[in-house]
């Protein structure tokens, strides 16, 4: 069967992120003051096949450990659904 995951990364909340700083203090400057602890990371879509969900879910976990995201800085979640 094929799935399709959805994986979202994030810094982990105790790390500074720079990005998102940036992107909230520019909200001041386009009048957008009231939005505030803007945080940035990443969405990651990918196809995998699997003869069941919990071997696609397996799959899609390994990949995020191994590859898609650093432990050291990110936290990740993902949703698994079959195509």
């Amino acid at each position: 069967m094929k799935f399709r995951a959805e994986i979202n990364v994030m810094p982990h909340k105790a790390l500074l992120d720079p990005q998102g700083k940036a992107v909230s203090s520019s909200m001041k400057n386009i009048g957008l003051a009231e939005i505030t602890g803007v945080r940035i990371g990443k969405h990651i879509h990918l196809e995998v096949e699997a003869d069941d969900e919990a071997s696609a879910k397996a799959k899609v976990d390994e990949a995020c450990k191994k590859l898609l995201i650093n432990p050291i800085t990110e936290n990740y979640e993902f949703e698994v659904m079959a195509l």
